[in-house]
């Protein structure tokens, strides 16, 4: 079982992140794909610093600073972990899970001052 968390929308004065899907489940060898949608009341010039972790202290899956308008291709995180950028989208590809990767999610979004 995959899950993102908290399933519910957060806000935190001009920000709101929300994570999609709330739980999903897949076998050994297939691809899961995590996503975490970010509004701002203004997106010019904004930059964010992007954190996806796995519960249960089991640490930082991946880190990346992006500014919100400019698309980031696919790039690398942890080994077998992929990261996509297209405002106001980003996704979290695990290509070929194995049972070690299984467990919550949770995507974290600070704006840089």
């Amino acid at each position: 079982v995959w899950g993102a968390t908290p399933p519910s929308p957060s806000t935190a004065g001009a920000l709101r992140v929300s994570q999609e899907p709330g739980e999903l489940q897949v076998t050994a060898g297939d691809t899961a794909a995590l996503r975490c949608q970010v509004e701002v009341a203004e997106s010019r010039r904004l930059l964010l610093r992007m954190e996806w972790l796995r519960a249960g202290g089991l640490g930082l899956v991946c880190a990346t600073r992006l500014a919100f308008v400019t698309p980031l291709p696919l790039s690398p995180c942890a080994p077998g972990v992929r990261l996509a950028w297209h405002a106001p989208r980003a996704t979290l590809s695990l290509p070929q899970v194995r049972e070690n990767r299984s467990g919550r999610y949770l995507c974290r979004v600070t704006l840089e001052i």
